[in-house]
């Protein structure tokens, strides 16, 4: 079978389940702006000197899989969408973000200010990942006020990554030489 199907050749693609809409649809627009954060965060894993980055940022990819598949099912189509096996974002995910977060800053990690992206290959990677991030942010709080979101802790896992972004990049800095 082909890549090519032609389908959104008129600008509608498909979301979970069949249902057809806008390629500029708020539900689009918050998990494609997710799947380039995906994308940003395979750059910033794959330009990761360090183990403990690289172990951190898979798990975070895996998740976002998950959140991608429950912001591209319509609300109406959740419980389907759980019925068949797929995970919802839950607050335990955000809870190991947490957990990451904690772990950093037990490590006394010092910073002062903006950070200037750009001191290490990774930590630029994780700032643009981090602002990305924002932007899926935003995009997912559109969904919300516009009562197409179901799940809240979307917005809060989301929030929470884009904080342990930006202390990993500041993390990667203070363990790379430039």
């Amino acid at each position: 079978m082909s890549i090519v199907t032609r389908t959104g050749d008129k600008g509608t693609t498909a979301v979970m389940y069949g249902r057809r809409v806008s390629k500029c649809d708020a539900r689009v627009e918050a998990y494609g702006t997710v799947d380039e954060l995906n994308a940003a965060l395979g750059l910033a894993r794959a330009t990761a000197t360090q183990e403990f980055l690289s172990k951190h940022i898979l798990e975070v990819q895996h998740d976002l899989v998950s959140l991608m598949g429950e912001l591209a099912t319509a609300v109406e189509d959740l419980p389907r969408y759980v019925k068949d096996g797929y995970t919802l974002v839950t607050s335990a995910m955000t809870h190991k973000l947490d957990a990451v977060v904690k772990e950093i800053e037990a490590q006394s990690i010092t910073f002062k200010g903006w950070a200037t992206p750009g001191n290490t290959h990774s930590a630029a990677a994780l700032d643009l990942a981090r602002t990305i991030c924002r932007r899926a942010e935003r995009r997912v709080v559109a969904l919300q006020e516009s009562e197409q979101l179901h799940n809240a802790e979307i917005i809060i896992y989301l929030n929470r990554l884009a904080d342990l972004l930006w202390l990993m990049a500041r993390w990667d800095e203070t363990r790379s030489t430039p």
